[in-house]
């Protein structure tokens, strides 16, 4: 039954074909807005029909082209509008359906600060700290020392490590303070921060969310999100290593209190921080469908874009608490465009050949075919690979073959790294594997593994690098593969001249300082004739969303700056020179 004639997603990319693939089951027609940018995208040709919009922000835009369209309902995907209470408003306000939960709750758990007072006052727990913005340095070192350090600065509206600053000592506080309230500015149009107590090395354990109009909520278990670096979530699995039942219960039943609280309608998720001790801290919720929603679907066999869309139509939930069963475990990893050996960089450009993966308990989501474009506008997202196992051991190998069968060449990504990743003791054995992600070794080892399978009895510390060739024999087809050896730590030597290079502007001289990618410059932290000693920051360039500190490579005088703010830079370019002794 179509509760809906027309459905326009306001998004694009792998999440809006994502949704129109449910809205076809559905039998509801499917609407497109693109950028100029993604003129040629693939979610544009997937779609019944299409709108140019200037701007994947611009609601009016999106509005105007719901209405051309005839579409009675918005999805909007995650990201952009998503969480936008206005947006939300406007829709309902101009009669279209809004497929999400209400603005109020938007605006409830989008304010991090209120966010954490209201769960405060409703039993929730939070992690420890304040609930009003915080206003100065001095603030952030009486807080430090209050609650120990190190503590954590937060864009109040913030999400996705978007605005949040780890502050490990007094003497980082100003500069950690100015940069979260700038990405909060920038990101969020909100530049209120707050401080909380940053815990070390904790899980990062969400609870999915389903509630109707009805009065009924429910959760669907949880998913672990440890592995991340800079906050930007990597791989997720579900259920939890560190998860039992007891505690499924328990986290279970905080995720639906803390949507309750807020009235929340439609799919949800409460984010928390698990101790090593097992205390659970309420960390926010994301008041939208999450990128990892596929593990979950995956193990439930429920189609969490479907509740969504059924939810918004006025239809109860379609199963109670005792109905959720959780059938195996499932692993999703993100196949980004970016460059482990340069600090996982986004790493823009065409994508020259593109296979899918597909077999028993396989599954992609993407939103690129070959020739599609990485635009450094958007997210450097090109696929989510999901697979789904009798257990976490066979689903962990399951996805080791699936990442041999994909094929993505012209733009680097993380397949290598989470090949690597997926065969290391650490995460085997089910650990948090701190510090692991941001090591030499793992940037070595995933260059390594970024193309083709691993022979057998290859050395995975000396890198023994094979040549393959096909031969017959008496009509049967063999494929011999010639080991080179290489020295130990070969790679890792050749990563670390490669770096030094860049980061020495090649041919630009020892004395130069790079951008060590394309991007725009948002600070310059010195000026010309400043003494600056070597890692102090020299400018902070955004790239794909994310903020880069660009360091002194040496320490000296610095001379021929040659950048200023809100000035675009190319990966290479010099930025000042810095001259010594």
């Amino acid at each position: 039954m179509a509760f809906f004639s027309k459905v326009l997603v306001a998004n694009r990319g792998e999440i809006a074909i994502r949704v129109f693939r449910t809205l076809l089951e559905l039998g509801i027609g499917t609407v497109a807005v693109y950028s100029d940018a993604d003129r040629n995208a693939a979610h544009v040709t997937y779609a019944d029909e299409a709108y140019l919009v200037e701007s994947y922000l611009n609601q009016q835009a999106i509005l105007d082209s719901a209405r051309r369209a005839g579409a009675e309902a918005i999805h909007p995907g995650y990201g952009f509008l998503a969480e936008n209470a206005s947006f939300a408003r406007a829709c309902i306000n101009a009669g279209i359906v809004w497929i999400g939960p209400p603005p109020a709750a938007i605006e409830a758990m989008g304010s991090k600060i209120e966010a954490r007072e209201r769960m405060r006052a409703a039993g929730v727990p939070i992690v420890p700290g304040v609930t009003e913005p915080v206003e100065s340095a001095e603030e952030v070192r009486r807080l430090g020392d209050e609650l120990g350090w190190p503590v954590a600065i937060k864009a109040s509206a913030g999400g996705g490590g978007k605005g949040l600053k780890v502050v490990r000592t007094a003497d980082e506080a100003e500069r950690a303070l100015e940069s979260a309230r700038r990405e909060g500015e920038a990101y969020f149009s909100d530049s209120a921060v707050y401080v909380e107590r940053y815990l070390e090395d904790p899980r990062h354990v969400e609870v999915q969310v389903l509630a109707d109009a009805h009065g009924h909520v429910i959760h669907l278990g949880e998913r672990d999100c440890t592995i991340q670096r800079r906050h930007q979530k990597l791989v997720e699995e579900t259920p939890s290593p560190a998860v039992d039942d007891a505690l499924r219960e328990r986290i279970g039943a905080i995720a639906v209190d803390a949507a309750r609280a807020v009235g929340y309608q439609s799919a949800g998720t409460i984010e928390g921080l698990l101790s090593h001790d097992g205390e659970y801290f309420f960390l926010e919720m994301n008041t939208r469908i999450q990128v990892e929603h596929t593990v979950t679907e995956m193990v439930t066999g429920l189609d969490l874009i479907r509740e969504q869309v059924l939810i918004a139509a006025g239809e109860p939930l379609s199963l109670r608490q005792e109905d959720v069963r959780l059938v195996g475990h499932a692993i999703e990893c993100r196949i980004n465009a970016e460059d482990v050996s340069n600090g996982f960089l986004p790493a823009p450009g065409t994508i020259t050949a593109y296979h899918e993966p597909s077999g028993p308990g396989v599954r992609i989501d993407s939103g690129v075919v070959a020739g599609s474009e990485i635009s450094p506008l958007y997210d450097p997202m090109i696929a989510k690979l999901i697979v789904q196992g009798v257990d976490r051991e066979h689903a962990r190998r399951r996805m080791l073959r699936a990442l041999d069968e994909l094929v993505v060449d012209g733009v680097k990504t993380l397949v290598g790294f989470h090949k690597a990743l997926l065969t290391h003791p650490c995460f085997i054995e089910g650990g948090t594997c701190h510090g692991l992600v941001e090591s030499e070794l793992m940037a070595a080892r995933a260059a390594e593994l970024a193309n083709g399978r691993q022979p057998a009895g290859s050395d995975p510390v000396r890198g023994l690098t094979p040549a393959v060739r096909s031969v017959e024999v008496n009509g049967k087809r063999f494929e011999v593969r010639l080991l080179k050896p290489e020295p130990p730590f070969a790679e890792l030597a050749r990563r670390r001249r490669e770096r030094e290079r860049a980061r020495t502007g090649g041919g630009a001289g020892k004395d130069a300082v790079v951008s060590p990618m394309q991007g725009t410059v948002l600070a310059v932290e010195v000026s010309e004739g400043d003494e600056v000693e070597a890692g102090q920051v020299i400018c902070i360039v955004e790239a794909m969303k994310m903020e880069n500190e660009v360091h002194a490579h040496r320490a000296g005088r610095v001379t021929e700056i040659s950048i200023a703010p809100g000035q675009p830079v190319k990966t290479g370019q010099v930025i000042c020179v810095i001259s010594g002794d």
